[in-house]
């Protein structure tokens, strides 16, 4: 199957060369381009990409408000594209929140061009969060500094049983669903339903969220090891 994709960025030298990339991919697809978070809300609803890459900062409207617009449209539009946020810094405040809005993942603009082409590939099939233990790094840093009200989500983690509340610190902690399997001695498969049945029941929409959840509920906390 072919993913499709779109690529908004304020700079035109960044898309071209994100652009020329991935098309060189047997398959992704881009589908457009878009200069700022406006334009790329509308080419999204245009275009019904698979997977949008996300700059932080634009002009007229920047990217986590663009992110919101897309992932949480209008009634009547019912396609969403997963949000793969591309960011300068290591440590951003719009990508924390983007992830928060439901993002699948965030990308350094300076990583090497193979990872940008496993991140489409990783975040178009929503089985696995970019980077994890890069992101766990992020959001447990906002949590340290902005610790977001814990109350209801460490309520919430009553309604899982214990192995599923060991599947979500682990997924927390940045291991894979193979290192996950590992760990608990259980088959990979038993895993991905594990954690199926823990978006469900927490009403997350895949393992970004899963991983904030975590950190707001306090089951994890920043310098927590894997």
């Amino acid at each position: 199957m072919t993913i499709r994709v779109i690529i908004v960025d304020d700079q035109a030298m960044v898309r071209a060369g994100f652009a020329a990339l991935l098309s060189a991919q047997s398959d992704i697809d881009v589908v457009g381009e878009a200069p700022d978070g406006r334009q790329g809300v509308e080419l999204a609803r245009r275009t019904h990409p698979d997977v949008v890459l996300m700059d932080v900062r634009m002009p007229e409207l920047d990217g986590l408000s663009a992110a919101r617009e897309v992932l949480a449209p209008p009634p009547g539009v019912v396609h969403r594209p997963k949000v793969l946020m591309l960011t300068t810094f290591d440590i951003d405040d719009y990508v924390y929140e983007a992830l928060r809005a439901g993002a699948s993942g965030f990308l350094l603009k300076d990583a090497p061009p193979a990872d940008l082409i496993a991140a489409v590939r990783v975040v178009a099939s929503g089985e696995a969060l970019l980077a994890p233990s890069v992101t766990r790094r992020l959001i447990a840093d906002f949590v340290e500094r902005r610790p977001a009200p814990r109350r209801d989500p460490a309520l919430r983690l009553n309604g899982l049983t214990p192995r599923e509340t060991e599947v979500l610190e682990l997924i927390a902690r940045g291991l894979s669903n193979q290192e996950i399997a590992g760990r608990l001695v259980l088959a990979e498969q038993t895993v991905k339903t594990h954690i199926g049945r823990v978006l469900a029941k927490l009403g997350l929409r895949d393992r970004a969220q899963a991983v904030i959840f975590a950190y707001e509920a306090a089951l994890v906390r920043p310098g927590d090891h894997p």
